[in-house]
């Protein structure tokens, strides 16, 4: 194979990266105006626990610091992004 054959391949994963990431996003909206609604705290420091661990059963032993910090970025992520729909937070 050739590192072009390489780079498509990174390519094509990047675009269903994408897709998944958007769909996830528009879930954590979802989920950020359901806690706005119950008064609901954005931040749910268990549940991220509970996931990393999932996640962490799921993922080849020598990835699993990337996945952790992979993660740990898109938790972030999303709470910035629940937290811009806050419309008292703006």
């Amino acid at each position: 194979m050739e590192l072009s054959d390489y780079r498509k391949e990174i390519d094509r994963i990047d675009r269903e990266m994408v897709k998944l990431f958007t769909e996830r996003m528009d879930i954590a909206a979802d989920i950020g105006r359901y806690k706005q609604e119950k008064g609901l705290p954005v931040y749910d420091p268990q549940r991220e626990q509970e996931k990393l661990s999932i996640l962490g059963e799921q993922t080849r032993e020598e990835l699993q610091p990337y996945v952790e910090k992979l993660y740990a970025a898109i938790f972030e992520l999303s709470r910035s992004y629940q937290h811009s729909l806050d419309p008292g937070s703006k």
